[in-house]
């Protein structure tokens, strides 16, 4: 699963702290990168009962736009409904997708009009083979090229970028039009020690990446901090601060929760009384990688 993307609007932090919410549409995904960080991982697909008492929940919090990611969005067999009804609580959908086949494109085009934007996945070469995946940045533009929806936005996981690959991403970019997000791979412990690489060797490959991208790309110094932070929490997992994210995130089993990777959450269909208890709690989780990774302000590089 990508960086997701959401529509932003100014929160009043006094009266409703989330303006945007992540909700997943599977607990599977059938893409399985090699370094994906999903919060949540079985089978099934978001139904439409749990799906609508979720918006609606969300609505009455003042959650004003909702992004539908992984799984993969266009597989789910009510796509259609899901953006619908995101519609008829008031609140903006958008989606972040890997479609690259035909079905894929197919199930995005029924609803792309309605979406206030569209992010779809990329890796680069390095990334596609230490994930196993076949996401082409190629693949991805010709999706975004297709699509009606009005903000098109590309993003790249990536790692191992050399000169010639991030000149030839500018490239195939530059003329597009489109809104552009760079992410490095984020890696566990665990994930680290099995291809071999010490931590010191891994955040010297981060920088040796951004730094041929930025011979190309106009990184801007939020995204410049956006990775001293990474940096900073791999090696000073002691100083981490306490993560208060401005998203929600829903499961495809109705979990909501403030972090997709906190322990401590209640379902949609606890009462109002409880959903507000439990999100009104002092946030204890300390910030991790792969949740600011994935909840980080949206930014273009």
């Amino acid at each position: 699963m990508s960086v997701a993307t959401l529509t932003h609007r100014p929160a009043n932090p006094a009266k409703n702290p989330y303006d945007t919410a992540l909700v997943s549409t599977a607990g599977h995904c059938e893409t399985a990168c090699g370094f994906c960080f999903r919060a949540d991982r079985a089978r099934g697909f978001l139904t439409l009962d749990t799906y609508t008492r979720a918006v609606s929940r969300l609505g009455e919090l003042g959650v004003q736009g909702v992004c539908l990611t992984g799984g993969e969005p266009a597989h789910h067999p009510h796509l259609r409904q899901l953006v619908c009804v995101a519609y008829q609580f008031g609140i903006t959908p958008s989606v972040v997708t890997s479609a690259r086949t035909h079905d894929e494109r197919a199930a995005l085009d029924q609803v792309d009009r309605w979406l206030a934007n569209i992010t779809v996945s990329a890796d680069s070469r390095g990334a596609m083979a230490l994930g196993r995946t076949t996401r082409t940045a190629a693949s991805a533009i010709t999706t975004l090229r297709g699509s009606a929806t009005p903000e098109k936005i590309f993003h790249l996981t990536y790692w191992r970028v050399d000169d010639d690959e991030a000149a030839a991403l500018y490239e195939l970019v530059a003329a597009t039009g489109v809104r552009i997000q760079l992410s490095p791979v984020t890696l566990t412990d665990k994930a680290r020690d099995r291809i071999g690489l010490g931590m010191n060797d891994y955040l010297e490959q981060h920088r040796h990446d951004t730094d041929a991208l930025g011979r190309y790309f106009a990184l801007t110094p939020a995204f410049k901090n956006h990775l001293l932070d990474l940096r900073a929490m791999h090696l000073y997992t002691e100083r981490r601060n306490t993560c208060r994210p401005s998203s929600l995130y829903v499961s495809h089993t109705g979990g909501i929760r403030r972090c997709p990777f906190s322990a401590n959450d209640t379902t949609i269909h606890a009462t109002r009384a409880d959903i507000h208890h439990a999100l009104t709690q002092p946030p204890t989780s300390r910030i991790s990688p792969d949740c600011a990774a994935l909840c980080r302000a949206e930014d273009k590089p």
